[in-house]
């Protein structure tokens, strides 16, 4: 049986996929998923980062540089990164601007 939730997207297009949803697929937080559009509808699956077969070296690379700040970054929310990130622009442009 098909499950449907609403959600509203976030900053740049973002969206939170429910808990209930995650918690169905066993994602964690590190997690990576693939975003296909098919026939105007959006389907996601998650994946593994592999050196071997269809996956990408450097999209391994990547994801593992990136791995410290997943991890420091474990105790905040997905709004207050937001709410850091937009900080941090509005200062980087500020001071462009001078």
């Amino acid at each position: 049986m098909a499950k449907t939730r609403i959600v509203r997207q976030l900053r740049n297009g973002q969206i939170t996929i429910p808990k209930e949803f995650r918690e169905a697929l066993h994602l964690g937080s590190d997690d990576m998923l693939a975003v296909t559009l098919h026939d105007g509808k959006l389907e996601i699956a998650s994946v593994t980062p592999t050196t071997t077969g269809s996956g990408s070296p450097w999209a391994v690379k990547l994801y593992e540089a990136f791995a410290p700040a997943r991890e420091s970054l474990k105790d905040y929310s997905e709004q207050e990164i937001n709410d850091a990130i937009d900080e941090a622009l509005r200062a980087y442009r500020a001071d462009k601007k001078h």
